[in-house]
C-alpha cells in the first residue's frame, strides 16, 4: 500500500512540475511574441537588465608609476513593466546608473563618475485592431541621486554643481505613438509641457541662473513639441543593443536681453534639446557580461565655458579636460565588465 501511495505521490508531483514548466514556457513564448508584435491579449510583461562592475588596481614599487590603489564601482539598471489589456497598454521604463571612483591619492574620498534617474510612463489606446498606432499620454521624470561636483575646480567639495531634484525635469505630453511590441516605440507630441526645478543654491550663483532657470527662481515652465523613440534588438542570443532618442523644442523660447535691450542669449524654438542614449550588452556567460554605453546631450540652456573663475582670488583659469573641444555637447561614456542579471 505504501508503495502505491509513493507511486501516486511521485506521479502527481511530476504532473504538477510538468504543468508548471509548460506554463512558464507558455509565458516565455508569449513574452517573446509581444516583444516585436502587438497582440490582443491581457497580460503583465516585465523585463530588464542589472549590471554591476568592479575595476580594482594595486601598485607597489612600480617603475612605470600610476595610481597606487584604486577601485571603480559601476551600476546600471534598465527595466520595464507593461500592462496589456486588449487595445489598451500601460508601459513603464526605468533607467538608472551610478558609478564611484576611489583612489589612494585622494585618501579614497569617493568621486562620482555617473549618476542618473530616468523614468517614463505611458498610457496608450490602440486606434484600430489592425494598426500599430496608439493615442498616448506620456509622463517623464529625470534627475540624479546625489550631489555632483566639478573635480577640476579648486575647493570643489564646497561647490556642488547639482543635487537630487536640482535639476529635475518633468514632461507631460499627449500625442501619437507607433509601437511594434515592447522593442520598438516612436512617440510624437505637438503639445508637451516641461517643468525644470532646482534649488536657489544653484540658480543664484551666476547672473544668468542655472539649468535654464532664471537667477533666484526655483522652476521654469516650457511648452513645446516632444519626440521620444526607443529601439531594442537582440543581434545574437548573447549580444543586445538598445538606443533611445529624445527631442524637445520650446514654443515659448525667446532671446534674453539686458537692461539696454542688447541680446545676451539667443534662444528660439529652433534650439532643439537632444538626448541620445546607446547601450550594448555582451553576455559572456550566465552572470558575466561586458557593457558599453554612451549618452550624448545637447541643451541650449546648459552652456559650456572653457574657463572658470577662482572663487578665492577672482583669477580666470582654463579648465583641464580631455574632451573640452566638444563645447556645449554633454557626453557620458561607460564600460562595465562584471555581473549581469537579466529578467
Amino acid at each position: 500500500m505504501k508503495r502505491i501511495y509513493c507511486t501516486l505521490l511521485c506521479a502527481a508531483g511530476f504532473t504538477a512540475a510538468s504543468a508548471q514548466i509548460g506554463k512558464l514556457d507558455e509565458v516565455d513564448n508569449l513574452k517573446k511574441i509581444l516583444e516585436t508584435t502587438n497582440k490582443d491579449t491581457v497580460a503583465w510583461l516585465h523585463g530588464g537588465v542589472l549590471q554591476v562592475g568592479l575595476n580594482q588596481g594595486l601598485l607597489h614599487n612600480w617603475a612605470a608609476g600610476g595610481e597606487v590603489a584604486s577601485l571603480t564601482v559601476n551600476g546600471v539598471f534598465s527595466g520595464y513593466l507593461n500592462r496589456l489589456y486588449h487595445n489598451h497598454i500601460w508601459s513603464n521604463n526605468l533607467d538608472m546608473t551610478y558609478s564611484l571612483f576611489y583612489a589612494y591619492s585622494n585618501r579614497f574620498v569617493p568621486r562620482k563618475m555617473d549618476d542618473r534617474i530616468d523614468f517614463t510612463s505611458k498610457y496608450g489606446l490602440r486606434l484600430r485592431p489592425d494598426k500599430d498606432f496608439f493615442l498616448t499620454a506620456l509622463f517623464n521624470f529625470k534627475s540624479q541621486f546625489t550631489q555632483g561636483f566639478d573635480y577640476t575646480l579648486p575647493g570643489w567639495e564646497k561647490q556642488p554643481t547639482s543635487d537630487f531634484l536640482s535639476p529635475a525635469y518633468f514632461i507631460l505630453a499627449a500625442g501619437m505613438e507607433y509601437r511594434r511590441g515592447t522593442d520598438m516605440t516612436f512617440f510624437l507630441s505637438p503639445a508637451a509641457a516641461r517643468l525644470t526645478t532646482a534649488s536657489t543654491i544653484y540658480t543664484t550663483r551666476a547672473p544668468e541662473g542655472a539649468f535654464g532657470i532664471e537667477n533666484g527662481k526655483t522652476s521654469r515652465f516650457e511648452f513645446g513639441a516632444y519626440f521620444s523613440g526607443r529601439y531594442k534588438v537582440d543581434i545574437t542570443p548573447s549580444l543586445m543593443y538598445k538606443t533611445r532618442l529624445d527631442l524637445y523644442t520650446n514654443y515659448l523660447a525667446k532671446d534674453t536681453r539686458d537692461n539696454t535691450g542688447k541680446i545676451v542669449k539667443r534662444d528660439n524654438p529652433g534650439n532643439v534639446d537632444v538626448l541620445w542614449d546607446n547601450l550594448i550588452s555582451w553576455k559572456m556567460s550566465r552572470f558575466i557580461s561586458a557593457v558599453v554605453g554612451a549618452t550624448v546631450i545637447y541643451d541650449n540652456d546648459l552652456p559650456y565655458s572653457p574657463d572658470y573663475v577662482d572663487a578665492a582670488t577672482g583669477e580666470v583659469h582654463q579648465k583641464d579636460e580631455p574632451a573640452k573641444n566638444l563645447g556645449w555637447v554633454q557626453l557620458r561614456q561607460l564600460l562595465t565588465l562584471g555581473f549581469e542579471y537579466r529578467f
